[in-house]
């Protein structure tokens, strides 16, 4: 059952990812692959979001939070884009914006999983002052 929720979820979070990869380049244009590095950088904060609210404290049976974080998440995030994207802009002698690239895709995305987590902490501090 697992593994049908899984593929279930990856389908939904690649083509969410497709989706907005679409959306990003209509209104970006190209360049810099920032349809990527914003998918990334909101997977990265999604993650964190759902580990925080929902994997820590136990609220959803695991085949589902399996389902959520592999099969959407894992799908909509893409490692794999980011390293040739990021061969890509090297090899075009773009060493700035690939270093650029790279940077903000591994901090930012560190940063957004902690921010992600942090909103968690953020309600419990919340819901103490108003009770």
């Amino acid at each position: 059952m697992v593994y049908l929720l899984v593929g279930i979820g990856g389908v939904f979070g690649s083509l969410l990812r497709y989706l907005s990869s679409i959306f990003v380049m209509y209104l970006w244009g190209g360049g810099f692959p920032i349809g990527t590095l914003l998918i990334n950088l909101t997977g990265s904060f999604l993650l964190g979001l759902v580990i925080s609210q929902l994997v820590i404290p136990n609220k959803l049976p695991s085949i589902f939070l399996t389902a959520l974080t592999t099969g959407v998440i894992g799908s909509y995030t893409t490692f794999s884009t980011f390293s040739y994207e990021t061969v890509y802009l090297l090899e075009s002698k773009e060493y700035l914006l690939g270093f650029l690239y790279m940077f903000i895709s591994i901090v930012g995305g560190l940063f957004f999983i902690r921010v992600g987590m942090r909103v968690r902490k953020q309600e419990k501090k919340a819901s103490r002052r108003i009770t």
